[in-house]
């Protein structure tokens, strides 16, 4: 080793670099070791000749640059400031998803306010629009029966994920504030971005399974309707006994 010129050990220094760097799976740490990397093969096209090797310096400093924006744009992705400010209350609910991922859910959404009454879905009706409920009530009606659902849910979730028409019909019970995409924009914009596809699918996931969670099993379900049964009864008889 003592017989290494500087610019061997320059040459060696960036290789090791680029090698380190592809056996890491961190994204900005891969791009970091690269990056240094470049900055050492730029100082070897330095002194390795007696003239500096301007066209392997250009080229070296073109791929750095790309490599930095890049770096740029993915740090940015992963920090706070990219979830656009008028959505910032509502990424709480979605941190499973990075803040850029998130950006890219509602840059295609419209937040809105509906009033009560505000159909949702209309049972044995194409799903064109899905909602996630961000404050509000919504009644869900099926089977002639009827039940309140709570608030941060979606509405259409199964719809838009099995193209079918909606099993239920859903309508908001008070003012709610509300986010909505358009069922077909979110299909064409999920076939050209398998990251979008990937953020999407994974909150509707994790909005099914909460659902599914909540349900209780059929026993479960049995008993609070028998229990909310003898209460009814035990109230109506209160009240038509009087004072």
């Amino acid at each position: 080793m003592a017989g290494l010129a500087l610019s061997d050990l320059l040459v060696l220094s960036a290789a090791g670099m680029f090698v380190l760097g592809y056996l890491i799976i961190n994204q900005v740490i891969l791009r970091l070791m690269l990056l240094f990397g470049t900055a050492l093969y730029i100082c070897y096209y330095a002194v390795v000749d007696t003239s500096p090797l301007w066209p392997a310096i250009w080229a070296s400093m073109a791929t750095g640059t790309a490599n930095l924006i890049g770096l740029m744009a993915l740090i940015y992705r992963r920090s706070p400031w990219a979830v656009p400010k008028m959505y910032r209350d509502v990424y709480p609910r979605f941190q499973m998803l990075p803040p850029g991922d998130f950006r890219k859910l509602v840059k295609v959404a419209e937040r809105s306010t509906r009033p009560a009454g505000y159909p949702l879905t209309v049972g044995g009706q194409p799903v064109s629009t899905l909602y996630y409920i961000i404050d509000g009530a919504v009644r869900l009606e099926k089977f002639g029966e009827s039940f309140d659902i709570p608030d941060a849910v979606f509405v259409g979730e199964v719809g838009y994920l099995t193209n079918r028409r909606a099993s239920a019909s859903t309508v908001l019970t008070k003012e709610s504030d509300v986010l909505e995409w358009d069922v077909d924009l979110l299909k064409q914009r999920s076939k050209r971005d398998p990251r979008f596809r990937l953020a999407i699918d994974a909150v509707i996931s994790l909005d099914l399974a909460g659902k599914v969670a909540r349900a209780g099993s059929p026993v479960q379900r049995r008993n609070s309707s028998v229990s909310a049964s003898t209460d009814a009864e035990e109230h109506s008889v209160t009240t038509w006994a009087g004072p």
